[in-house]
């Protein structure tokens, strides 16, 4: 098998010193080139055509961004990870880049001087973002062919089902790698403020939401919050679990309330969509409509199995509109969905459940 290629760009010696000692730890993969600016970069890229690419935000002559946006000119869908620091103006930049086209994002060791701890902190952030975009198919076996021609491969059928009590009186979601796009197109897309509360786990490190929420409120006329301990939820509301805290909820009196806490990872996560989700269905029963979109791993698949139990209602992102089908694949392939479906299509589908309900801005 072929070893995944990655081109190296960041300005820092040190840094690409590291980053090219992760990826040759991993028998999989190799160094295809290293560059220090994004304008080097972008020569290369044609040179060595490689299958990856990491990329400092923070650069001279061109940075990150600039580079990422000539990028996509070329290649639309060779995944970008970039390397953010993990400050105000990193998550304000990550979230910029990947507005522009990066794939997905991961924080630059913070000790520099200690070389084996920082290699050990990229083995586990860089190496399983990468690997996620090159898994191994599965080889199936060719189709027959008959004089009509090859016949096309079985396509995964599904019929849309009303469950729960309709119309459902929370909303939930569940993402992560490729989620804040997918956050800002599906909300971009919903033009009134919805009906009911609105509660999301998206996997990122503390001020990342915060920046995700206020870019996320500047172009939705539902009101957006990184949700703080306490805080009472209402209906045309967006609360967002801050990075490194659980979000669960439980009702007081009329009241819906939101609680923080620092609990053990789950799904090695923290906020965990699993955590959101039992909450939700403990409270809204089969009054609850959940979506998980793209990302990594399985996060989501216990909270799901636990809404389903109450007769809530599912949706999943589809395989080819995911950067990433790990969530939303655990949730299909567990019979968990009630549609899977394209990223266009989610918003119209929960306004349909929602019964197409508006409320007074």
């Amino acid at each position: 098998m072929a070893k995944t290629r990655i081109l190296i760009v960041d300005d820092s010696v040190v840094i690409r010193r590291m980053i090219s000692k992760v990826i040759e730890s991993d028998a999989n993969m190799e160094v295809a080139g290293v560059a220090a600016n994004g304008r080097i970069a972008l020569q290369k890229i044609s040179q060595i055509n490689p299958d990856a690419i990491t990329l400092d935000i923070e650069m001279p002559i061109m940075n990150g961004i600039e580079t990422v946006k000539e990028i996509r000119k070329s290649h639309p869908k060779i995944p970008v990870i970039m390397f953010s620091t993990l400050s105000t103006q990193g998550a304000v930049a990550t979230l910029e880049a990947l507005a522009a086209g990066a794939t997905d994002y991961v924080a630059k060791p913070a000790n520099v001087g200690n070389v084996t701890e920082g290699i050990g902190t990229l083995k586990n952030d860089l190496l399983p973002k990468i690997k996620a975009h090159f898994r191994p198919k599965a080889i199936r076996p060719s189709p027959p062919t008959t004089n009509a021609g090859p016949t096309k491969p079985a396509k995964r059928t599904f019929t849309p089902q009303l469950s729960g009590k309709f119309p459902p009186a929370v909303f939930c979601i569940g993402s992560s790698t490729g989620g804040p796009n997918a956050l800002s197109d599906l909300f971009g897309a919903i033009k009134n403020k919805l009906p009911v509360p609105t509660f999301i786990v998206q996997h990122m490190p503390p001020l990342f939401t915060k920046m995700l929420a206020d870019r996320l409120d500047k172009s939705s006329p539902n009101r957006f919050y990184e949700a703080e301990d306490g805080q009472i939820a209402n209906p045309g509301c967006v609360y967002i679990a801050p990075g490194g805290k659980h979000m669960e909820i439980s009702k007081d009196g009329n009241k819906i309330k939101i609680h923080l806490h620092k609990g053990p990872p789950e799904n090695s996560c923290r906020p965990a969509v699993d955590v959101l989700f039992r909450s939700v269905a403990s409270v809204y029963g089969s009054s609850t409509l959940a979506a998980i979109l793209t990302g990594m791993g399985s996060d989501g698949k216990r909270g799901c199995d636990v809404i389903k139990s109450k007769g809530g209602q599912i949706i999943a992102q589809d395989e080819e509109s995911c950067v990433v089908w790990g969530m939303p694949r655990a949730i299909a392939d567990n019979d968990l969905a009630d549609e899977i479906l394209p990223l266009d299509q989610i918003a119209p589908t929960i306004l349909r459940r929602m019964g197409n309900q508006k409320i007074v801005a």
